[in-house]
């Protein structure tokens, strides 16, 4: 029976109550995360407590407020922030010029009435049009990442009269059908199978394979509507590509008249020291899709752009793709602040020194471990990573850290790779915390494994390469679905 209406309200008046409470006594904590841990068992999904109570004894860890470069608990536990929110925290938490433009914003007007001109999406459109590389001029803002790959399939589709995308093993670009049909890993595509589009997946950084991909396609017919790419790949493992790779793949791409898709939702606005991470490599794309930290880490918001020559198709029907909530006022005026802070507060050059500072400490960390228990540290900009032996490892790694009060997580493929990813305004102080929790956890876990026997689980041949090793042909047949679902299993010991 359904709950009536009257005490519906009195939940909703709860609720509000709590919302406008600075501080909360002992009793209050005691109860938010009691009713927390209760909503979320009963009416979210369980299965993410299930995940907490194997990262800390802490699992009913609540989140209350954060800012700068830190999050913290409803206990008053401050943690410092090197997951960024998977990528959207680039300008830190609650920027005050970020949040001050929405605050303004609010108060004159939320959304727009999707009728007249709204002012904010049209400098929001021309400030890309300037910022973005090579022609790329016409913008379609979205509320996620993913709703803008979503959109950039639509308009590669639309354009070439096309139907056949490839993309990348390891690659990631969200779970809606249309996207999910090019992220790769096969736990989320199988459940979905076979209403995704006609997706090619082939290894990343391998130029041979795709050129070999697309002369196939084209041979029987299935001409390739646009090639879709990370820069870097993220949830594959921060996977960074020879400087050679994305040259030759705009090469290919033109060459075989398909488009090029860059998906930046992780790599853009700043994140690895430039403020698009296709401009590493001096390339064009045809599309550029963001999110994540194109809200400044305050509103969802993303955003997919493209050349006039893609964009005249929808000139005559402007309603052939649209969006409620996309590009309202309040997402624009982020936005366009967090471009503001991004280039006035130089936050491209800071990834990029502050970036290879990290890397470099990771990698002197990292060394006395080679390679009995760490494998890599790599990245660019400060989009980073921790490579090790396997995803227990990993997973035992980033719970050692997270009892230091330091946040990472695993990425996506499995838990021996973690990213770490903190807000490109982190402080050097900051660093030094995070590296020096990091010794003490490689020792603490270096001496566990000494002393423990290693549990009897099932052996992968040493010539069988690594899901993460993305630029490695793919594996055949029962082997690969050996490596994954040995991988799928460590994470969930």
């Amino acid at each position: 029976m359904k709950t009536p209406n009257g005490e519906v309200l009195q939940q909703t008046q709860r609720a509000l109550e709590l919302i406008g409470k600075k501080d909360l006594n002992d009793d209050e904590k005691k109860q938010l995360i009691d009713d927390t841990v209760k909503n979320f068992t009963d009416y979210v999904n369980p299965g993410f407590l299930s995940y907490r109570k194997s990262f800390s004894p802490d699992y009913a860890a609540v989140e209350w407020s954060d800012s700068g470069n830190t999050f913290t608990c409803v206990k008053g536990l401050e943690y410092i922030d090197c997951l960024g929110g998977y990528g959207i925290y680039n300008c830190g938490h609650r920027h005050p010029k970020i949040m001050e433009a929405v605050i303004n914003q609010l108060n004159r007007q939320a959304l727009h009435s999707q009728e007249l001109l709204d002012p904010l999406r049209g400098y929001l459109a021309k400030i890309l049009a300037d910022l973005t590389p090579g022609s790329l001029k016409y913008a379609f803002f979205t509320n996620s990442g993913t709703e803008s790959v979503e959109g950039a399939m639509k308009i590669a589709m639309l354009a070439t009269q096309r139907r056949t995308f490839i993309a990348a093993c390891g690659g990631f670009h969200g779970k809606s059908l249309g996207s999910l049909s090019a992220t790769s890993k096969a736990a989320f595509r199988k459940p979905f199978l076979s209403s995704l589009h006609n997706v090619r997946h082939v290894p990343f950084n391998d130029i041979d394979v795709l050129e070999k991909t697309l002369w196939a396609c084209q041979f029987t017919g299935d001409d390739v509507a646009a090639v879709l790419l990370e820069p870097i790949l993220g949830e594959g493992g921060i996977i960074v590509p020879s400087d050679d790779y994305f040259p030759a793949v705009r090469r290919l791409c033109t060459k075989y008249g398909a488009l090029l898709i860059v998906d930046e939702v992780q790599t853009g606005m700043g994140r690895t020291g430039k403020m698009f991470c296709i401009e590493h490599w001096g390339v064009e794309p045809d599309l550029l899709c963001l999110g994540k930290a194109f809200g400044g880490g305050i509103l969802p918001a993303g955003c997919f752009i493209g050349t006039e020559k893609l964009w005249q198709h929808l000139f005559a029907n402007p309603f052939l793709h649209t969006t409620t909530f996309g590009g309202n006022p309040l997402a624009c005026a982020a936005a366009i602040a967090t471009i503001n802070v991004i280039l006035e507060e130089k936050l491209i050059d800071r990834a990029r020194i502050m970036g290879d500072l990290l890397l470099s400490k990771l990698k002197a960390v990292i060394k006395p471990y080679q390679p009995d228990l760490a494998v890599d540290a790599r990245g660019k900009g400060l989009m980073l990573a921790l490579e090790f032996i396997d995803s227990d490892t990993g997973f035992k790694v980033a719970k050692g850290l997270f009892k230091e009060k330091i946040l990472v997580a695993g990425t996506l493929q499995n838990a021996k790779t973690f990213r770490i990813e903190p807000p490109l305004t982190i402080k050097m102080d900051e660093i030094e915390k995070v590296i020096s929790a990091l010794e003490r956890v490689l020792k603490d876990v270096s001496i566990e494994m000494k002393q423990k026997p290693v549990p009897s689980l099932p052996v992968v041949p040493s010539t069988i390469p690594s899901i993460m090793e993305s630029s490695k042909p793919a594996l055949e047949g029962k082997l690969s679905n050996m490596t994954i679902q040995f991988n799928v299993l460590s994470r969930q010991l």
